[in-house]
């Protein structure tokens, strides 16, 4: 019997992570297509990116407004149909940035945010999926909603018709992701949100078997941080 993992091994990277993404999902029994790989291409220079969109990768990651800014207009004027991800925590000051170039924001995480898109999205008439990212962990040095402050949050983002896809969050390093995947799924669930933007390169399969339905994959499609 051929090892699985000895043959995602021998594959390119692009094609490697979607083979391991279409292993997992047949193990947990999901369709792939429900799931998203956005390659978080921060850091990274065009002539890094280009070989994936060669490939056929369309979804790319960014952390910050102003590299994407500086990179990703020639990429996309040269492949239109590419979708922009921020994945990094965002200032209130670059909302509009940020709403003009981002297809989704994964970094929703408080009310002053809140305000700042919702005025954003009125002023350019663009309506952008948000997920909002939750602090799983409880870490006073990460960003994310507290989880207590969930439902405030949501709520307020309802009264201003905000476009709300989901949550994501980035579970603490060196401790089993699993029941952090596992709880953000279950706050997803409760409040009536289907998308869940959880997993890297080190834990991405396990995202998935726990309902992830977009997957954050850097260093094992480009390596090192440029």
């Amino acid at each position: 019997m051929t090892d699985p993992e000895a043959l995602h091994a021998s594959l390119p990277p692009l094609a490697a992570i979607r083979a391991r993404i279409t292993h997992a999902a047949a193990i947990a029994r999901r369709q792939v297509g429900d799931i998203t790989l956005v390659a978080v291409s921060k850091t990274h220079p065009a002539e890094a990116i280009l070989p994936l969109i060669t490939e056929g990768q369309r979804v790319f990651g960014e952390n910050r407004v102003q590299e994407a800014e500086a990179k990703w207009p020639a990429l996309v004027e040269a492949c239109p149909d590419i979708r922009l991800h921020l994945v990094g925590q965002l200032q209130s000051n670059k909302a509009e940035e940020a709403v003009r170039r981002f297809d989704c924001i994964h970094s929703l995480d408080r009310l002053s945010l809140l305000t700042a898109l919702a005025r954003a999205m009125d002023k350019t008439g663009r309506r952008v999926p948000l997920l909002v990212q939750v602090n799983i962990g409880d870490e006073p040095q990460k960003g994310g909603c507290a989880i207590a402050d969930l439902p405030a949050l949501l709520t307020e983002a309802g009264a201003a018709d905000l476009p709300i896809a989901g949550l994501m969050c980035v579970p603490p390093a060196g401790i089993e992701p699993a029941p952090f995947f596992a709880l953000l799924g279950k706050l997803a669930a409760d409040h009536g949100l289907s998308g869940l933007s959880m997993g890297m390169s080190e834990d991405f399969e396990t995202a998935i078997m726990l309902g992830a339905t977009h997957v954050r994959v850097g260093s094992a499609l480009f390596g090192a941080r440029g």
